[in-house]
């Protein structure tokens, strides 16, 4: 096998005067004491200068991901802060219904009693006031009726009359110049709606569930 040529470098190229127009570089070999402490020192400052960058470009990653990390929990403790709010109100709402339904039951008068005495100063120049009620509840809202009357100065005519179109709790007030309704099938309808309303509106960006100050005390 024929050896491999290598191309002729010249040294040192002279012109036709004889002066120097070309000289390659001369590659030093030997260096003083204070030579290699200046090139040890450049070195040294190199190599931490580059060691630097690297651990501040890691750093800025590991923050980077971080930061990501903590806005992926925020979110998730968002959504299940939601969620816990809306079960919550569910809760309470439901528990109230049960409580509200009990009453009602045990004193299905009372609302209507309630409404009369709100009403008795529009009430007090009205020579007749119709009630409708359930038909079971004629005859123990008439006589709690007179005596609320009694109580608040109405001296009209209190009229009862039964509607078998309402359930337990509910009345119709008609007095000529205005009208009032109750319905608690309605009524908790129109709470749970509202309830439902607040919930949405206020949706991911509600206050948190604990408080900083309870956070830092706990």
């Amino acid at each position: 096998m024929a050896p491999i040529a290598k191309k002729f470098q010249f040294d040192t190229v002279f012109d036709q005067a004889g002066d120097v127009s070309f000289a390659p570089a001369r590659v030093k070999r030997t260096f003083t004491a204070d030579e290699v402490e200046v090139i040890k020192t450049e070195a040294f400052a190199a190599g931490e200068k580059s060691t630097t960058a690297i651990a501040q470009a890691q750093a800025a990653h590991a923050l980077n991901e971080i930061s990501r990390s903590a806005r992926q929990a925020l979110s998730a403790l968002a959504q299940v802060a939601h969620e816990h709010r809306t079960a919550s109100a569910d809760l309470a709402l439901a528990v109230g219904r049960k409580i509200a339904d009990a009453a009602l039951e045990r004193f299905p008068e009372a609302p209507v009693k309630a409404a009369l005495q709100e009403l008795a100063r529009e009430l007090e120049a009205s020579p007749r006031l119709l009630v409708r009620c359930a038909t079971e509840l004629v005859e123990a809202l008439q006589s709690a009726l007179d005596e609320t009357a009694q109580a608040s100065g109405f001296a009209g005519a209190i009229v009862v009359k039964g509607d078998s179109a309402l359930p337990m709790a509910a009345f119709v007030l008609d007095w000529g110049d205005g009208r009032a309704a109750f319905d608690p099938e309605q009524a908790a309808a129109r709470v749970a709606e509202a309830l439902s309303t607040a919930l949405a509106a206020e949706g991911l960006h509600a206050e948190p569930l604990i408080s900083s100050s309870e956070a830092d005390h706990g």
